[in-house]
């Protein structure tokens, strides 16, 4: 087999489900709002600033890593920032070859400079508007799916999952909970999931990153979580018997109801769940044929991309173009827009680019 170029990688079209907006900030716009705002950076020099990021967030500890965040939030409480920021976002994917992107982040983290809730989104959704459209007329088309995530240590996600569903016409797709999973389970924010399956919305849960299978128990059977943001503790109960797999219960019945894993190979690696890139569960997963998906959760704190991710895997595990494709596919089949759109992406864009690609 031909090894793949990482150039010929980021021709490629890419889907994208676990992505968060202030994990993925240029490192000159962080420097630049923050001189707007007074805001102490560890350093003023992009490059500098850029590495601080990477090597803070490679401490093995999900704790230490979302410490990281307090310096992109802070330069994030205005209209105009938060639309610049979305607006390169949606570039800065695009031109890595991605076509399908959900992009999550939590309103309430964005209320310092008195925006309302409501003005937060309408900022990012206008941001990834402007950006889309630059970005299709760069000849990198993008569409962008919006998330809206509560803070699982807060007591709001009545509050959001309720914005979310006021917003699901113009943009915003979907829900999450995030933050540090131990000591807050998700079944604490339970009457907003339950809300949202009344509302007919589609969520995704943080869930077996830094805690194991009590997490993805509760994220699925309790709250009733489409997909699992990670998911990678789920090989927690798969145990090899002279080599062969042996899947437990849960892990069973999420393969079996091909309920969508978020993974994202670096971050997990950056964070412990993962020793490195060769052992991530992905490869198990991958050829247990669980619904896997490969995903940047923090572009900036993981110095990564989609195309990086998956050069990474191509290194680790042989993949070729067949094994992207398939990765591909899985998460455009489990993003949370209209069945018809997802078909159209999948059938106009990815199988016809990967076809040529293959022959």
């Amino acid at each position: 087999m031909v090894a793949i170029g990482y150039e010929e990688i980021v021709q490629a079209p890419k889907a994208l489900l676990h992505d968060h907006l202030d994990g993925g900030l240029r490192p000159t716009t962080i420097i630049e709002l923050a001189a707007e705002v007074g805001h102490e950076l560890p350093s003023t020099d992009p490059d500098e600033l850029g590495r601080w990021f990477v090597e803070a967030a490679n401490s093995g500890s999900l704790e230490r890593y979302l410490e990281t965040f307090a310096h992109t939030v802070a330069v994030m409480q205005t209209a105009p920032a938060l639309a610049r920021v979305a607006r390169e976002c949606a570039l800065d994917l695009a031109a890595d070859g991605v076509v399908y992107a959900e992009v999550r982040f939590a309103p309430e983290q964005h209320l310092e400079q008195d925006l309302t809730l409501d003005q937060v989104v309408e900022a990012v959704l206008a941001g990834f508007a402007e950006g889309s459209e630059l970005a299709a007329q760069a000849g990198n088309p993008i569409r962008v799916g919006t998330l809206l995530t509560a803070m699982r240590h807060a007591a709001r996600s009545q509050e959001i999952a309720e914005l979310a569903v006021r917003h699901r016409d113009t943009g915003v797709v979907g829900f999450d909970i995030a933050g540090a999973e131990a000591g807050f389970p998700p079944t604490r924010h339970l009457d907003a999931f339950e809300y949202l399956q009344r509302e007919n919305f589609h969520f995704t849960i943080h869930a077996g990153e830094a805690f194991g299978l009590p997490s993805i128990w509760q994220a699925i059977q309790w709250c009733g979580a489409d997909r699992l943001g990670h998911g990678v503790r789920i090989v927690d109960d798969i145990t090899l018997t002279d080599d062969r797999p042996q899947l437990g219960r849960l892990a069973a019945y999420v393969r079996d109801k091909r309920i969508p894993l978020e993974l994202c190979p670096s971050s997990n690696v950056q964070t412990g769940a993962a020793a490195s890139i060769a052992e991530h569960p992905i490869g198990l997963l991958r050829d247990l044929r669980f619904r896997v998906t490969v995903n940047t959760d923090n572009r900036l704190m993981s110095g990564t991309s989609m195309s990086r991710e998956m050069a990474l895997l191509v290194d680790a595990f042989g993949y070729g173009w067949k094994e992207l494709q398939w990765f591909t596919i899985n998460a455009m089949k489990s993003a949370f827009i209209p069945f018809d759109e997802r078909l159209r992406i999948i059938d106009d864009v990815i199988k016809p680019a990967y076809a040529k690609l293959l022959s």
